[in-house]
C-alpha cells in the first residue's frame, strides 16, 4: 500500500512540474534575461494566462533588441491578440531600419492589420517590382488598330498602404492611358516610330494618385498592328447603305407595278365601256327603222361606208390585215367546231 502512495505521489508531483512549467516557462525567462530583454517571469504567466504565447513575444522581443529597435512587451502583445502577424512586423521594422526607410511600429502594426504584408512592402519599396499589363487595344486617328504592352515599375508607398489603391488599378489606369496616347495619334506610324511617346504622356497623367506605389518608369515592350478598324467600319457602312437603297429601289418597284396594273384596270374599265357603247348601236338603227328617221339607203350607204374604211386600213396595215384575216380564221373554226 505505501508503494502505491509513493507512486501516485511521484506521477503526481510530475504532472505538477510540467504544468508549472507550463505556466512558468522558466527557459524562456532565462533566455530573455542572456538576451539583455528585460521580462518579469510573473509577466510570462500572465501572458499565458491571457493565452499569448509567450515564446513569440519574447522572440520578437530579443529579434528586435538585438535590431536596435525601442518595442514592449505590450505593444506586441495588443497586435497580437488583435490578429496581428508579429514576426513579420518585427522582420519589416528591421529591413526599413536598415534601408532608411521611415516606418513606425504604429504604421506596420496598422499595414498589417489592413492585410497587406508589411515585410513584403517594405521589400518592393527598396525592390522596386515590375507589372506586366496585358495587351491593350487601341485605335489610332487613321483607323489602324494597335495593341502595346507595357511594362510598369512600381515601388511601395509606406505611406499610402493603407486606404491606397492596389495593382488592379495601376494596371486600369495605365491601360486607360495607353488608349487615349495612342488614339491622341494622328497615324499609328507616329506611335510605331515613337513608342516611348506613349509612356511620356501616360507619366504626365500621375496616375499612381491615391494608390498603394509610386511609378517610376512605364516602359513599352511591344507594340503590334493589327486590324483596320476604319476600313472595316466604312465596309459596313457602305454595305448598310447598299441595303437602304436596296429597299428603296424595291419599293419603287412595287410602287410602279401596283400603278401598271391600276392603269391597266382602268384600260379594261374603258374597254368594257366602249363595247357597251357600241353594243348600244345596233339597237338605235333598229330605233332610227321604226321611227322612220333612217332609211334603207341610208343604212347601205352607211355599211358601205364601212367597207370603204375597213379596205383603206387593210391597204394602209398589211401586218394587221394578216392578224385580222388569222383572227377571222380561227373565229370561223371555232364557230364550225
Amino acid at each position: 500500500m505505501e508503494n502505491y502512495t509513493a507512486l501516485i505521489a511521484v506521477i503526481g508531483g510530475i504532472v505538477l512540474l510540467f504544468v508549472f512549467l507550463y505556466f512558468v516557462p522558466v527557459n524562456l525567462w532565462i533566455t530573455a534575461q542572456f538576451s539583455n530583454v528585460r521580462v518579469g517571469l510573473l509577466e510570462l504567466v500572465f501572458m499565458r494566462i491571457r493565452k499569448v504565447p509567450p515564446r513569440i513575444v519574447v522572440d520578437a522581443m530579443i529579434t528586435a533588441t538585438k535590431a536596435g529597435l525601442e518595442l514592449t512587451t505590450t505593444d506586441l502583445e495588443t497586435h497580437y491578440l488583435a490578429g496581428g502577424n508579429v514576426p513579420s512586423v518585427i522582420k519589416a521594422l528591421i529591413s526599413a531600419d536598415k534601408a532608411n526607410i521611415n516606418l513606425t511600429f504604429k504604421q506596420a502594426t496598422a499595414i498589417d492589420l489592413a492585410g497587406r504584408d508589411v515585410f513584403e512592402a517594405v521589400q518592393i519599396s527598396v525592390n522596386p517590382k515590375v507589372i506586366t499589363t496585358p495587351k491593350v487595344a487601341a485605335v489610332a486617328a487613321d483607323g489602324i488598330q494597335l495593341m502595346a504592352i507595357a511594362r510598369v515599375t512600381v515601388r511601395a508607398n509606406i505611406q499610402q498602404l493603407v486606404g491606397g489603391a492596389g495593382e488592379d488599378t495601376i494596371l486600369a489606369r495605365v491601360g486607360e492611358g495607353i488608349v487615349t496616347s495612342i488614339g491622341s495619334a494622328g497615324t499609328h506610324k507616329q506611335v510605331l516610330e515613337n513608342p516611348d511617346k506613349i509612356s511620356k504622356l501616360v507619366l504626365q497623367r500621375g496616375l499612381d494618385a491615391g494608390t498603394a506605389f509610386e511609378i517610376l518608369s512605364i516602359d513599352i515592350a511591344d507594340v503590334d498592328v493589327g486590324t483596320n478598324i476604319g476600313a472595316t467600319l466604312q465596309t459596313d457602312q457602305a454595305q448598310a447603305d447598299l441595303k437602304v437603297a436596296e429597299a428603296k429601289a424595291e419599293e419603287r418597284r412595287a410602287m410602279a407595278v401596283a400603278s401598271e396594273q391600276e392603269m391597266k384596270a382602268k384600260s379594261q374599265e374603258a374597254r368594257a365601256k366602249v363595247i357597251e357603247a357600241e353594243a348600244e348601236i345596233p339597237r338605235a338603227i333598229a330605233e332610227a327603222f321604226r321611227s322612220g328617221n333612217l332609211g334603207v339607203m341610208d343604212y347601205y350607204k352607211f355599211e358601205n361606208i364601212k367597207a370603204d374604211t375597213d379596205m383603206r386600213e387593210s391597204i394602209a396595215n398589211p401586218a394587221q390585215k394578216s392578224s385580222n384575216s388569222g383572227k377571222r380564221r380561227s373565229d370561223g373554226g371555232s364557230s364550225k367546231s
